[in-house]
C-alpha cells in the first residue's frame, strides 16, 4: 500500500474504534443503561400505559386507571439496584352502570411489583390479604396505554 492510502486507511479506523466505544463506559460489554429513572433510583414520572391500564407518575406515587378499577400508589416508588419494586397501595374495583348515592369504593390494600427495562415496565398487582394476584401489566414510559372505562 502506498504511504497516501495508509495515513486515512488508519485514521478512519482509529475514528471508529474511539466512536464504537463511546457508549461502553461506565457499562457491562458496552451496554447503554436506558432504564427511564431519575435521580436516586425514582421511576420516571410521567404517563406510562399499557393495554388496559394507564399510570400517572409523580415524585409522591402514582394514580392508575384500569378498565374497571382504579388504584393508587401513596409514596415515592424508588427502584432497587436492578430496577425492581415492591410497593404498598389501593385497588378499587368498579362496575359498570350507575353509582348509588351510598356506594363507597373503599378498595382493598395490595402491592405493586415492578421491574423495569430499558422504558417498559413489568408490573404484578396482588392482593395483600389474600396473596392472589389481581392482574399482570406490561407499560410503556410516554404511552397513555389503552383503557376502556366500564360505564
Amino acid at each position: 500500500m502506498t504511504k497516501t492510502l495508509m495515513f486515512p486507511l488508519m485514521s478512519a479506523c482509529l475514528l471508529f474504534t474511539i466512536l464504537g466505544d463511546r457508549g461502553a463506559c461506565g457499562t457491562k460489554g458496552g451496554a447503554v443503561n436506558k432504564t427511564p429513572v431519575q435521580n436516586n433510583d425514582k421511576l420516571a414520572t410521567g404517563v406510562w400505559g399499557g393495554d388496559h391500564i394507564r399510570a400517572e407518575v409523580t415524585d409522591k406515587g402514582a394514580e392508575i386507571e384500569f378498565d374497571c378499577a382504579h388504584g393508587a400508589i401513596a409514596q415515592t416508588i424508588v427502584l432497587n439496584g436492578k430496577g425492581g419494586f415492591d410497593v404498598s397501595g389501593k385497588f378499587a374495583p368498579q362496575h359498570g352502570g350507575p353509582v348509588r348515592d351510598n356506594e363507597e369504593s373503599k378498595g382493598i390494600s395490595v402491592h405493586y411489583v415492578g421491574s423495569v427495562k430499558d422504558s417498559e415496565l413489568t408490573l404484578t398487582i396482588i392482593n395483600t390479604g389474600t396473596k392472589e394476584t389481581i392482574g399482570d401489566f406490561t407499560l410503556t414510559h410516554g404511552s397513555d396505554g389503552r383503557v376502556m372505562k366500564c360505564r
